[in-house]
């Protein structure tokens, strides 16, 4: 099956869209730019919104649920955030069809229900949730309001792509209310590392710490907070962003609370998101010609178990043996499944796994029931060993987390030799259109040259890096006076 797919060096943008369907992960729908994920990728999905979520409730988060539709007056409130959106935003105008006289058994818009006021389709949540934190906040014992909710959104995207770019696609979106600007900084910082640590400890994906430019940030933050990872094809991918909002939320729909000392204040705010583009991620991280590549603490299947016969007979003995090897990876947390189809023959299970990222595959035979043993493939290395019956459980338990570190340290050694440091525009050109990858530039701060920057070459700042050192130097651009360097990239 992966034999299909067309390869990376060919064809990355082709080799992705392939595998994708190839892999069961999703399809196009029948609604423009829309997306069916289908159950093998929202399996990666589940496993996802599990860890975050634990994650989240650590931190102090609950759930809650906020309507689709935003009165436009609420989305117009505050203007930053409202401008931002504007353009990719669906608007219910009309909530009632009725049979067209014209066109017999077809429908047409009944003109008599136009809705009196126009409700917008969220392309994001701020404006409906700081319309209903008014209610909630009232007295400094209210705060801090920590609320996260999981969702789909809908944003009028043209270009689309599976999982990385579509016109609604499902995320989770914190909202926090803080008494004070500290706490609401920190709060936002909390959650940039909360991603970055499900990125790198679960999807093995290495990512850089920042904070956005100023063009680049959130509509209506004061700061956006970003983890930035880094693509086989040397394109960037913000993998997950934290903002803060300031009291611009809090101002636009007057959200106050009474202080210990009696006065009344405005409250300061967050929002954080990641969505379904962390599977587009996952998948561009590790994967390569033959198919997924999956990190074994998100894959829906950790170990496949495929037996070989020649009749009933010998599938009803190697059925036994492997009935106990599943009880005891089951009980070590590990999933597991048993592939006895017998419409399919081994050489092709092994391709539709390999296709699928399952991680570990045992193959049992009847010479492995004589010789009390099993082979055991690993799908990142494609190593094969010969390992006693007795002993697999273990060996594939260490296995699992030892294909884990080394999808991890696979990556970063890429995104490592992928990072440029440049000192003239010269330099910087080249290595954005020769290597790719980040590059790192100083830059003047001014939006007019990140501007010109990324018409000349198509490359944005990333992000400045959290541990950017301070570092007397010039922009590679105007030559004017630059105080630490930026992450350039081309970007998904």
């Amino acid at each position: 099956m992966g034999k299909h797919l067309t390869k990376r060096s060919e064809d990355y943008s082709k080799w992705y869209n392939e595998l994708v369907v190839k892999a069961d992960l999703a399809e196009t729908s029948a609604v423009r730019g829309s997306m069916v994920i289908k159950p093998y990728g929202f399996a990666i999905w589940e496993k996802m919104q599990a860890e975050l979520d634990r994650m989240f409730k650590e931190t102090g988060h609950q759930n809650a649920y906020f309507p689709l539709f935003v009165p436009k007056s609420l989305f117009e409130a505050e203007e930053k955030n409202a401008e931002g959106f504007a353009k990719e935003c669906a608007v219910v105008t009309h909530y009632r069809l009725e049979s067209d006289p014209e066109r017999e058994g077809k429908l047409r818009v009944d003109p008599k229900a136009k809705l009196e006021e126009e409700l917008v389709v969220r392309p994001t949540s701020e404006a409906i949730i700081w319309n209903t934190y008014r209610g909630w906040i009232q007295s400094h014992r209210d705060l801090p309001l920590l609320i996260n909710q999981w969702a789909n959104v809908v944003r009028w995207e043209m270009r689309t792509r599976l999982f990385l770019r579509t016109a609604e696609f499902l995320w989770q979106e914190g909202h926090t209310a803080h008494a004070t600007k500290e706490e609401a900084v920190a709060e936002a910082k909390q959650m940039q590392e909360v991603y970055a640590t499900f990125a790198e400890e679960f999807m093995a994906m290495p990512v850089v710490r920042g904070a956005k430019s100023e063009s680049e940030r959130f509509a209506g933050a004061d700061d956006t907070y970003t983890i930035e990872a880094l693509m086989q094809d040397g394109k960037a991918l913000q993998a997950g962003t934290s903002h803060f909002l300031g009291q611009n939320f809090a101002k636009a729909f007057d959200v106050k609370y009474t202080s210990k000392e009696g006065k009344q204040e405005h409250v300061w705010a967050t929002s954080w998101g990641v969505s379904t583009r962390l599977i587009g991620g996952l998948i561009m991280t590790h994967s390569d010609d033959a198919g997924l590549v999956l990190p074994p603490k998100l894959a829906p299947i950790q170990v496949v178990i495929v037996p070989i016969f020649k009749n009933e007979e010998q599938l009803e003995t190697i059925s036994e043996a492997v009935e106990v090897i599943v009880k005891e990876l089951k009980a070590k947390g590990v999933s597991v499944k048993f592939d006895h189809r017998e419409t399919m023959r081994p050489g092709a299970k092994f391709a539709e796994y390999e296709l699928k990222g399952v991680p570990v595959r045992i193959a049992m035979g009847n010479r492995d029931l004589e010789n009390g043993t099993v082979e055991v493939a690993r799908r990142d290395t494609f190593e094969k060993k010969t390992i006693s019956k007795d002993e697999v459980v273990s060996y594939v338990a260490d296995l699992l987390e030892e294909i884990q570190v080394n999808l991890y340290t696979k990556a970063l050694t890429f995104r490592n030799d992928h990072i440029t440091e440049v000192n003239s525009f010269e330099e910087f050109k080249n290595a954005i259109e020769q290597k790719g990858g980040f590059v790192s530039a100083h830059w003047d701060g001014t939006e007019e040259t990140e501007e010109k920057i990324k018409e000349a070459t198509k490359a944005t700042i990333r992000c400045i890096p959290n541990d950017a050192k301070e570092e007397e130097g010039v922009c590679v651009f105007s030559g004017a006076k630059s105080s630490k360097r930026v992450l350039f990239a081309k970007a998904y």
